[in-house]
């Protein structure tokens, strides 16, 4: 008898505490909470799953677009997972959800007016992550009017990209708004670099020097896992006041472009002295005439 007058008071108990709107909140918030870290989880091992299943060039291109999917598919499921969780929560408080809506119809004539931007940004998103125009990692120039942004993608979300420049200042820019997008390390990159001679030089000479020069960093351990193809001589490029430009041209791993250029220029300087090729600079002479009254003087 009296373990059933105590199993009747521990429910008594148990319906009082469940039934009080601020305990029902606190549990909701609770369980959604849980949820949205095991999700989290479960996102990041299917798509890094999935992502090793398709074929990309390297283990980077697989490593960039799986950190992309994970934060955008991430961000979406917690916005509808945290909206659906508060409105329980309004709910459980009391609030007449129906008649919220109503109030909410005519606010959201007015907000719309001024979302179309997000609407722009958030359907851009889509395009930028869906056509794989680039990924977080990727090194990247926006268009943004006629101002163009560079830097290396941060954080890409649905509506926003965030850039980080070579001098460390971090650019946000909203999706919708480049007028074009240049991706500067997609699958590789070229190094294009356009050298002056002197009119003296044997071109002959300077093609072989530039082909040594480009080879022996194809062979050097330190650079030859971002090089391709050799920086090799293209073309004598043009004819200017003091010096015959000619251009060299190789095929290298995306965003490596610049390190392998500075140090094909650091070699090509000793390798053309020593095969007795100069390249002009510009000379400015300077000439002090006395004056008239020095020269009476």
């Amino acid at each position: 008898m009296l373990a059933n007058i105590g199993a009747v008071q521990w429910r008594e108990t148990g319906r009082l505490v469940l039934d009080n709107p601020l305990i029902q909140i606190l549990l909701t918030f609770t369980i959604t909470l849980v949820v949205h870290i095991v999700l989290r989880a479960v996102i990041g091992m299917v798509v890094e799953r999935l992502a090793h299943q398709h074929q990309y060039r390297s283990e980077l291109d697989e490593y960039k677009r799986a950190k992309t999917l994970k934060g955008v598919i991430r961000t979406l499921v917690a916005v509808l997972l945290w909206i659906v969780a508060i409105l329980i929560m309004l709910q459980q408080a009391g609030v007449n959800l129906a008649t919220l809506a109503t109030g909410a119809g005519l606010f959201g004539v007015i907000f719309g007016f001024g979302a179309q931007s997000a609407v722009k940004d958030f359907v851009s998103g889509l395009c930028i992550i869906g056509e794989n125009q680039y990924r977080v990692g990727d090194i990247i120039k926006l268009q943004v009017g006629s101002v163009a942004i560079s830097g290396t993608v941060e954080e890409l979300t649905i509506r926003i990209t965030r850039l980080r420049d070579l001098d460390g200042n971090v650019h946000t820019v909203s999706n919708g708004t480049p007028t074009a997008v240049t991706n500067l390390s997609y699958e590789y990159a070229n190094v294009n670099i356009n050298i002056g001679v002197s009119y003296d030089a044997d071109i002959d000479t300077v093609e072989k020097v530039i082909n040594q020069v480009g080879q022996a960093m194809l062979q050097d351990e330190k650079w030859a896992a971002d090089i391709f193809e050799p920086i090799t001589f293209l073309r004598v490029d043009d004819f200017g006041d003091s010096a015959v430009r000619v251009k060299a041209l190789g095929k290298v791993e995306p965003a490596a472009q610049w390190a392998v250029a500075g140090e094909f220029r650091r070699r090509i300087k000793p390798a053309f002295d020593a095969a007795g090729v100069s390249i002009p600079y510009p000379h400015m002479v300077v000439q002090q005439v006395a004056s008239q009254q020095g020269i009476k003087k």
